[in-house]
Formats: structure tokens, sequence, C-alpha cells
């Protein structure tokens, strides 16, 4: 396996991930860069993109989706909840949302999907071996927002709760939708937000 990170471009520069199997095919996750940008590596590796993941429906997480879906007859999943086709929710339609717990497999990478709805009703991450793609539920020592439409502080708290009992090794990679990486056992004691949630008193 090959991983490329992605900034996209400003204001919101949001972490878009590309990785490669030994087989040549290619997975993006949360494809908000320019789609040229996903074409370089393509190209450079001679990999063929056949899958889209999605953590969130967010403008700024799905930017290229459509086109990359079109042009490579790529598959798209991402969470119903989150495909409203609006301003925010700018998706109306994918070929597949994610059951919990689910993994989705493209040759030796196996994506296992969980739900963890508070930013979005759709939020989910997804664990790829030793790297965590958490979208906006959680970045290196805080959380994704829960003030825009469809968010929710409760369902957060929630999803925190069931995040830290989730089996993933302390050692996992953190790679959030904004903002610096982490691991996950840092994040387990170091994160205000998830060390309160799992005390039930949460305030956000």
């Amino acid at each position: 396996m090959q991983a490329f990170h992605i900034p996209a471009p400003p204001p919101y520069y949001t972490n878009t991930f590309l990785l490669i199997s030994d087989a040549g095919h290619a997975v993006i996750i949360d494809p908000a860069a320019d789609v040229q940008n996903y074409e370089q590596i393509l190209q450079e590796h001679n990999a063929v993109l056949t899958t889209l993941l999605c953590t969130h429906g967010h403008f700024d997480h799905v930017g290229s989706a459509e086109a990359l879906r079109r042009k490579y007859h790529a598959v798209l999943y991402c969470e119903a909840d989150d495909l409203a086709g609006d301003k925010m929710y700018p998706l109306s339609e994918a070929d597949h949302g994610y059951a919990e717990g689910q993994t989705v497999t493209v040759d030796e990478l196996q994506f296992t999907a969980w739900h963890t709805p508070g930013h979005t009703p759709g939020s989910v991450v997804l664990l790829c071996g030793e790297y965590l793609f958490c979208g906006d539920t959680l970045f290196a020592g805080s959380i994704g927002r829960t003030d825009l439409e469809g968010g929710s502080s409760d369902a957060m708290n929630a999803s925190l709760r069931k995040l830290a009992k989730l089996p993933i090794p302390r050692e996992t990679q953190v790679l959030p939708g904004h903002g610096e990486f982490s691991t996950f056992g840092e994040e387990l004691d170091n994160n205000y937000f998830i060390r309160s949630a799992q005390r039930g008193n949460a305030d956000f």
C-alpha cells in the first residue's frame, strides 16, 4: 500500500487522502481537493481510482466527489443522512452507505466503518490498518463543531463514548478532516472532549 496526504485549498484546508493498493487500485477518503491533484498521483503511480469514501457529506469534504465518480466510474460511499443535495450537503446520491462495523475491501485495503453522528447525522470514522480517518468527528485535541445544520451535541457525546471503546490500537494514527495528525492513545489520554464524554459531563 501507498498512502498520500493531499491538503485541499484554502480557506478550509481539508485533509484528504489517497491510498493505492499493491494491485494499483486507488481509494480516496474525503475527495475535497481539485480533481487534477488526484489525477497527478494516479498517473505517476499507474493507479486506477475505484472507490470514494466520504466520512460525512459537508461541502468542504466532497467537492470533487461527483466529478471523480463520473470520470473513473468509481463507487461512492456516503451515508444517506448526509445526502441533502443543498449548499451544506451538496451530494444528492451515493452508491452505498455504511453498515455499522462494515468492512469495505479494496484488495488488501480493509476499511472498517463505525457511525459517529454529532458533527453531521451521517458522520463515520474509517479504520484501515494503522490509519483512523476521522473526518470532523475527532481532531487532534478537539472535536468537530455541533452547531451547524444537522449537528447534535448529544449525538457527539454518545459517539465519543463509543469511539473510546472501539477496538482501535493506541498507536493508530488519527487522521482528521482538518488540522494536525495525532494518535488514538494521545487522544484517549489528553483530548478534553473524549475524557468529558466518558465521565458523562460533556459541556459542548
